[in-house]
C-alpha cells in the first residue's frame, strides 16, 4: 500500500512508495501464445510440469535466517521498493516480479536505473547489486494496466562477474496452470524494513485470473514477492506459481494478499526472455 493523497483515496496498490522518475519453464509441448494478444482465455490453462533446475543455492555467506537465497530486493534511486526473484532458465540470468514493479502500466512505460540485491537484508548485499535490463511485460499490461497480468520478467548482470546470477544463489523453477489451493511460501520486502517478510499459508481463488492468500505484514515494496510451492527446506528453492500483484496490485491490506493466475500468457512471456542465443 501507499500513502495516498485525498484525489488518490480511492487507488490502493501494493507497488513503489517512490514514484519513479525512471520512465519492465519453456515446456516441450506446450503451444505458445502470443503475448501480444489482448483475448483473454476462458479458463485457466493446462497445468504444465516445471523443468527440474540443476543448479542449487550456495549456502555460503551471510543470509537471512528465513528467506530464500533467490529472492531479493529491487532498488531504484537508493531505496527499494519492490520484490523480485530468480527464476531457473538456461542463460541463468532471468528475474521475476510483478508487471507493475518494472513498467508503468497504461499510458506509461519501462523503468530504467533499477538493481537487484539476492538476499538483501539489514544494508547488506551478500551477493552485490545486479543491474535489471531487458524488462518484458504483457501487451495488456502496458497498453490497459490489466491486472490480470501483473507479472514481469526481466534479466540481473553484474559488471565484472564470469559467474551466473542462477549459478551463486540458485532459482526457483516456474509452473503454469496449476491448482488454486496449494500450500506456498510467500516472501516480500516491505519499504519500512530492511529484512524480508516470510510466511507460509494455503492459497485460494479469488477469480478466474486472480490468486489470493492470507499473510499478515506484506505492506508496500513486497509487490513482486514470489509464492513458492514445494519449497526445499536445505535450499529454500521450489516451484513459483505467482507475485504479489495483480488484483488491487497486490492488495490494499497488508494482511492479505493477490497474484495474477500464471496461465499460457504468463508461459508464453518467461519464453520471450528466454529466447535469447
Amino acid at each position: 500500500m501507499v500513502d495516498s493523497t485525498e484525489d488518490e483515496e480511492a487507488m490502493y496498490v501494493r507497488r513503489p512508495a517512490v514514484l519513479l522518475t525512471l520512465a519492465a519453464i519453456v515446456l516441450l509441448g506446450v503451444t505458445c501464445v502470443v503475448v501480444a494478444a489482448t483475448v483473454r482465455q476462458l479458463q485457466p490453462a493446462e497445468a504444465t510440469t516445471p523443468v527440474t533446475a540443476t543448479v542449487e543455492a550456495t549456502p555460503a555467506r551471510d543470509l537471512p535466517a528465513v528467506s530464500s537465497p533467490a529472492v531479493g530486493a529491487l532498488f531504484a534511486e537508493g531505496a527499494h521498493y519492490c520484490t523480485a526473484s530468480v527464476v531457473h532458465s538456461e542463460q541463468g540470468d532471468v528475474l521475476l516480479t510483478a508487471a507493475h514493479c518494472i513498467h508503468d502500466g497504461e499510458g506509461g512505460g519501462y523503468f530504467t536505473g533499477l538493481t537487484f540485491a539476492p538476499a538483501y537484508h539489514d544494508g547488506i548485499a551478500p551477493f552485490g547489486y545486479w543491474t535489471v535490463s531487458d524488462e518484458r511485460v504483457a501487451a495488456g499490461w502496458s497498453s490497459s494496466s490489466d491486472p490480470d497480468l501483473d507479472v514481469g520478467f526481466a534479466t540481473a548482470h553484474q559488471a565484472g562477474t564470469t559467474k551466473t546470477l542462477e549459478s551463486l544463489v540458485g532459482a526457483n523453477l516456474l509452473a503454469t496452470g496449476t491448482a488454486f489451493e496449494q500450500p506456498i511460501t510467500l516472501t516480500g520486502y516491505p519499504d519500512d524494513s530492511d529484512v524480508p517478510a516470510v510466511c507460509q499459508n494455503t492459497t485460494s481463488k479469488q477469480d478466474t485470473f486472480q490468486l489470493r492468500v492470507d499473510c499478515a505484514g506484506f505492506p508496500t515494496g513486497t509487490s513482486g514477492g514470489p509464492w513458492v510451492t514445494q519449497q526445499n527446506p536445505k535450499t529454500r528453492l521450489g516451484t513459483v506459481i505467482g507475485v504479489i500483484g495483480g488484483f488491487e496490485s497486490g492488495g490494499d491490506d497488508a494482511d492479505t494478499s493477490y497474484s495474477s493466475y500464471f496461465d499460457t500468457d504468463v508461459l508464453a512471456l518467461y519464453r520471450q526472455t528466454t529466447a535469447r542465443t
